[in-house]
């Protein structure tokens, strides 16, 4: 949602689609340590009580990546400059 609020409208496919493909979860190749950094950051966020958690997954992403094209972050091999990590 922090994406689409950046263009001034709703959600959107590729929103969904620039926001899995920058946690590996559309590669069946995600590098180990994407999935190990991601892993305890998705435990249990599904759940409403941990509304704090998913707040903080979505701000460890800059807003310079969040205008980037789901492509171009699709492309990307470097996902800790995608995070500002």
């Amino acid at each position: 949602m922090r994406r689409a609020s950046l263009y001034g409208r709703a959600p959107m496919m590729p929103d969904l689609k620039l926001a899995f493909s920058l946690f590996g979860f559309l590669d069946e190749g995600a590098p180990a340590d994407l999935v190990a950094f991601r892993t305890p950051l998705f435990v249990e966020v599904s759940n409403p009580h941990h509304y704090f958690e998913g707040r903080h997954i979505a701000s460890l992403v800059p807003e310079a990546t969040l205008r980037l094209t789901p492509e171009v972050v699709a492309a990307a091999t470097d996902w800790r400059a995608l995070l500002g990590q």
